[in-house]
């Protein structure tokens, strides 16, 4: 069997925890045909087929749900290797985890402070900040509560926000109170949880309508079709849309109130090493408060930057 790379091992970790190749490929910062050819190239050198794939869809097969909890721990040792030799050389990387959203000058911000290993593992954020906190990361962006904060022993600083926007059939582009739209729930709170908090809190302050789906529609084009299914615009997640719009919806501007998810860097409050602590001032210096405390803004009450 000819050797297989350790970045072989991502790509596939990737796109089994997205289940699509675009979202994975916009993930890894890497063209969409690579990836695949990535793929390819791994399932020959291991001779198996580690996934079944047709234009809509994408799944693993028997072999690759066998191989990923295998591969997944081979990843964290090798992890664990750098970072003992990051020890031993006097020039350990800080660690950044992230869930979807990076500032797009992460690099630029960071170069000149500390060396920035940005992890291959995007999950979502309540599995990133428990994972600063047991400290197999030194800093995660991700949305958390102050509740989370206590309860983990953690620090944030507001890095970034999104003002979520409606998505909805038709061709009327005008703004729409939060009243009248929907925001859909998971049953999959593994991967959904703080989505989950966020929307149950949302639609009690708003009168939005909650939905409840069990299909992982938040995203992507089982998220659309939601959408064509209900009779009000739906709320868009900020894990946005690889794929673009249908030429059927719109979106939509939401007021009254303007709704916002907010970015936090996040790290464990005992953190005195000043490689990270550089990091947090070089990425949160500077960033102002992005709309979130303006008249008619609405953040969840236990957003730590309200």
């Amino acid at each position: 069997m000819t050797s297989v790379e350790l970045r072989q091992l991502r790509y596939f970790v990737a796109v089994a925890e997205e289940l699509n190749f675009g979202r994975a490929a916009e993930r890894l910062l890497i063209a969409g045909p690579s990836l695949s050819q990535q793929i390819k190239a791994l399932e020959r050198d291991l001779g198996v087929r580690l996934f079944d794939r047709d234009r809509r869809s994408v799944s693993l097969t028997a072999a690759g749900s066998a191989l990923l909890p295998h591969t997944r721990a081979l990843l964290e040792r090798a992890d664990d290797l750098q970072r003992r030799a990051g020890r031993l050389s006097g020039s350990e990387p800080v660690r950044l985890g992230y869930v979807n959203w990076l500032p797009s000058d992460l690099t630029a911000r960071t170069a000149t402070v500390a060396q920035l290993h940005l992890d291959a593992w995007v999950a979502p954020s309540h599995t990133q900040a428990a994972r600063v906190a047991a400290g197999g990361l030194d800093l995660a962006v991700c949305w958390v509560r102050t509740e989370d904060l206590e309860e983990r022993g953690l620090r944030a600083r507001l890095l970034g926000a999104d003002r979520l926007y409606a998505v909805a059939g038709g061709d009327d582009t005008s703004d729409v109170a939060a009243r009248d739209t929907a925001v859909l729930l998971d049953d999959d709170t593994t991967s959904w949880l703080s989505w989950n908090v966020y929307a149950e809190e949302l639609a009690q302050d708003t009168g939005a309508r909650a939905v409840r789906i069990s299909n992982g529609g938040i995203t992507g084009p089982a998220f659309f079709d939601h959408v064509r299914r209900c009779s009000r615009p739906v709320v868009n997640s900020p894990k946005g849309q690889t794929t673009p719009l249908p030429p059927d919806l719109v979106q939509r501007p939401v007021t009254a109130p303007e709704i916002y998810w907010t970015w936090s860097l996040v790290w464990r409050e005992n953190e005195d090493r000043p490689a990270v602590l550089a990091v947090v001032d070089a990425l949160c210096d500077g960033v102002g408060d992005l709309g979130i405390r303006a008249p008619g803004a609405w953040l969840p009450d236990g957003d730590p930057h309200r």
